[in-house]
């Protein structure tokens, strides 16, 4: 039985959906100029340059990174390179007090957060000071202060979750969303559709954000899917949906804005599908010159989202050519010098193993971590002395 009244037919009538069409919102020519019909976004210029150096720093960052995991200095990382607009346009638009849960490619949401370079190094180095312990692979974020969720490896199941926050955030009735990302791979996991329709049926204030880059790492998106995308997989949880040019950062926030309010103010989840492109490889273990051409690649770096925001910038007098070189020395310097630092501390001690579950170990935990300091202490050598700096030694 269907919640809605439908037509009676009498006779064989078979739709496959063609007939939705779904347009792409878009206010920012590559040019930097406004389209003609378009409207600037409520934006002001501190707000705007403050989406731009967080574009900007991602870049940085990410660009550094690589190169660190390509001398040996870390085991793995992942580039945002190319879809900054779509995750630091869309974070902008939120408040502070909105959770934030992503998949691995939207450290630019933090870093407009006020995540600092020195908590980006602590948690890809893994040490000390590294708020996971070193628990978790390089770029597996997260800040209980600045409500971004922890991120972890599988694949999709931060969507659901995401659902059951909103769902206590309706519950405490405080005014707040969670905005969830995912690639358009992720889209194709059996938790997408859970998500979407526990959300739709129980009306809970949450954003999902699929950013449609064009593959789920080496599979082009129309090996996918036959359908237009993901944006009409909406409709069949009777959610609203928007699609969006996810290289126009106006565009993003300003969707992201609308998305927001009828999430927060009428409790109905909203789906936006940013279309992007994945500029770097999918990680730093692939090579995307196996399924993709170096043409196409070339054609999408012609719509860089961050210089289709810096001429934005500078057709509104906010931002110069000066401004533009010495921020990008200021930041680089900044991120290798914070490297350095971050890699000489030392890792988290080894009593850390045990910490976080329970208030006090239990006598199960207690004995294993016994076994294992006696293990060490009887192959010294076959570990690093961080491994030995445990209270009491071992």
């Amino acid at each position: 039985m269907t919640t809605t009244k439908a037509k009676v037919v009498y006779s064989p009538a078979f739709t496959d959906g063609a007939e939705f069409q779904i347009p792409t919102f878009r206010l920012l020519k590559q040019d930097g100029k406004l389209y003609k019909s378009a409207k600037t976004p409520d934006l002001d210029k501190e707000k705007a340059l403050r989406i731009y150096k967080a574009m900007v720093t991602t870049r940085i960052l990410d660009e550094r990174m690589l190169a660190a995991q390509r001398q040996g200095r870390l085991s793995f990382y992942m580039q945002c390179t190319g879809e900054e607009a779509a995750v630091v346009g869309s974070a902008a638009a939120l408040d502070d007090g909105d959770m934030i849960m992503a998949q691995y490619r939207e450290q630019g949401a933090l870093a407009y957060r006020g995540f600092t370079i020195d908590e980006f190094m602590n948690q890809l180095f893994g040490n000390e000071l590294d708020y996971g312990k070193g628990r978790q692979m390089p770029v597996h974020y997260g800040s209980k202060v600045l409500n971004y969720m922890t991120i972890s490896s599988p694949l999709a199941t931060q969507i659901p979750q995401a659902t059951g926050y909103a769902y206590g955030q309706k519950l405490a009735g405080q005014g707040e969303c969670t905005i969830t990302y995912f690639g358009e791979g992720a889209a194709s996991e059996g938790d997408f559709h859970a998500a979407l329709n526990m959300a739709a049926v129980h009306r809970v204030p949450v954003i999902f954000l699929c950013r449609n880059n064009g593959y789920a790492i080496s599979t082009p998106a129309a090996e996918q899917f036959a359908a237009d995308g993901v944006a009409p997989r909406a409709y069949g949880y009777k959610m609203d949906v928007i699609r969006v040019d996810g290289n126009d950062v106006l565009a993003m926030y300003e969707a992201t804005r609308a998305a927001r309010r009828l999430a927060v103010e009428h409790n109905r989840p909203v789906l936006i599908e940013a279309m992007s492109y994945r500029l770097a490889a999918h990680s730093s273990s692939d090579d995307p010159s196996g399924y993709r051409s170096k043409d196409e690649e070339a054609a999408w770096r012609e719509k860089d989202p961050i210089l289709r925001m810096r001429l934005w910038l500078e057709s509104k007098q906010w931002w110069t050519e000066e401004d533009e070189k010495q921020f990008q020395e200021n930041m680089r310097r900044e991120v290798l010098e914070t490297m350095k630092r971050a890699q000489k501390r030392s890792p988290p001690p080894l009593e850390t193993l045990i910490t976080d579950v329970y208030d006090e170990a239990p006598p199960m935990l207690a004995e294993q971590f016994e076994k294992l300091k006696a293990h060490i202490r009887r192959y010294p050598d076959e570990y690093p002395k961080s491994a030995r700096q445990v209270k009491g030694g071992v």
